[in-house]
């Protein structure tokens, strides 16, 4: 029988890569090595220690909590839900700070976790087929990391403040599902050694990004600490 590998070597390099993800996902059945905790980057002060996930999500006191799932790019919708639901609670009379987001970026999702560096020496636009709003091009940066006025508008809303950054100054919690970093790293190594590759994103993790051991398990932590689910792929 042939080698599952073997047989994407006639497909497009898209479908090679989602191919080598299929086989990867396949292989985590088998998986059993611990989260990594030595892996986090080292907490800084602005980040809260990312060495006890669990821990992570203690932060949720609000009155109101959502849990945003992020499986794939989708447009604007995992930045502009976080922003709708502030938005809405605060004309139905609950201030800003009494809410609770986290933003789950996991499986195809991933990639807005990292800072433009990452974007551009891995090819994320074309890896995971995310185009630049600005230049319709396969992105080569982050866009939704500190976004300039009028890179986001809506229509009877004008100009909306869905960039990472500005909605973790609005209390947005972001987390990473460190399964698909893995998976994912080994897949884009292209002879290069995973492990080495892994730890190159996670150098390039942006500000306030918590990783998590997958990005389901973060799901099923949120909502045990009462946030309701919402899908955004």
């Amino acid at each position: 029988m042939q080698h599952p590998l073997t047989e994407l070597n006639g497909l497009t390099p898209r479908r090679r890569f989602l191919g080598k993800i299929a086989v990867g996902a396949a292989a985590l059945t088998a998986l059993s090595v611990p989260f990594d905790l030595s892996a986090s980057p080292t907490a800084s002060p602005d980040r809260l220690d990312r060495a006890d996930p669990d821990a992570w999500f203690s932060q949720l006191k609000g009155k109101h909590r959502l849990v945003i799932d992020v499986p794939r790019p989708n447009e604007i919708l995992p930045f502009a839900w976080p922003r709708v639901f502030l938005m809405t609670n605060i004309a139905t009379g609950t201030p800003e700070k009494e809410n609770n987001v986290i933003v789950v970026l996991r499986h195809d999702g991933i990639p807005f976790a990292f800072e433009d560096r990452i974007w551009a020496k891995y090819k994320f636009g074309e890896a995971f087929k995310i185009h630049d709003p600005k230049t319709k091009a396969p992105a080569t940066r982050n866009p939704f990391w500190k976004p300039t006025t009028g890179d986001f508008t809506v229509p009877g809303l004008g100009n909306v403040d869905i960039g990472i950054d500005q909605l973790q100054a609005s209390g947005v919690m972001f987390c990473v599902c460190d399964v698909a970093m893995t998976v994912y790293s080994a897949a884009l190594a292209d002879g290069g050694d995973p492990a080495e590759i892994k730890k190159d994103w996670m150098s390039g993790l942006l500000p306030g990004i918590q990783p998590m051991p997958s990005g389901i398990w973060a799901v099923g932590r949120a909502q045990e600490h009462g946030c309701s689910y919402c899908f955004a792929g």
